[in-house]
């Protein structure tokens, strides 16, 4: 039985998501350089969240991750540059595919199964998302531990998302009547919201209802 390795922090999740996935869509780039995986980091596009690491805070991370067995160091061919790879799949146990959806997950947040099948498709080609809901259904049962969650599906969504666990367990957001997503803080703020405005109709119909009083007196003093 594989031992589950301790949970990963932000940045390290981020920075193994960048390895993963330019291990197949640069090949001849891979391993990277310590500049190369920053710019893959703070990259805007197909990032969530964006992030503006400092090659610092990667570096430092990295050496958490080497001490974990998590990257490996290389010189390459031209034995000048230091450059960096994954050893993901290994460390985990799991099976290239499997790793593959761990990695979209870890670098765009969750995500559909119909959405991960697309953006896994430099990756990974799969069949259909059923394909796609079989790898995840065996992250979610392991028994040295899950690394991947259903989430519970939101008002009008067709599909219910997944997310990953390596950085420990997910917090389901809360949903409100008309699907928006919301934390625990955004919720109070709309509770109080709501009783603020409860209470501005009250005086008004208190309002209307004195002024209707009013009339029916004058109505009944008059001659």
């Amino acid at each position: 039985m594989t031992t589950m390795p301790l949970p990963l922090t932000e940045v390290e999740a981020r920075i193994l998501g960048v390895l993963m996935e330019k291990a197949k869509t640069t090949p001849d780039a891979y391993p990277l350089t310590l500049n190369g995986l920053t710019a893959g980091c703070n990259q805007k596009t197909s990032r969530e969240p964006v992030m503006n690491l400092a090659e610092s805070e990667v570096q430092a991370a990295l050496e958490e991750l080497r001490g974990r067995t998590l990257i490996m160091e290389t010189f390459g061919a031209s034995g000048r540059v230091l450059r960096y790879a994954h050893n993901f799949a290994k460390v985990y146990g799991v099976p290239s595919a499997a790793a593959d959806l761990l990695a979209v997950l870890m670098l765009r947040g969750p995500q559909t199964a119909s959405e991960l099948r697309a953006n896994c498709e430099r990756l990974h080609h799969f069949a259909d998302a059923s394909a796609v809901e079989g790898y995840l259904d065996e992250l979610a049962a392991r028994e040295s531990g899950a690394l991947a969650v259903r989430l519970p599906r939101q008002p009008g969504a067709r599909e219910p998302r997944w997310a990953h666990l390596l950085c420990g367990d997910v917090q389901a957001p809360v949903v409100d009547a008309i699907g928006a997503a919301q934390g625990p803080s955004d919720l109070i703020a709309r509770v109080e919201r709501l009783e603020r405005e409860v209470a501005e109709l009250r005086a008004r119909l208190a309002e209307v209802a004195g002024h209707a009083g009013g009339n029916v007196a004058e109505r009944d003093e008059a001659p």
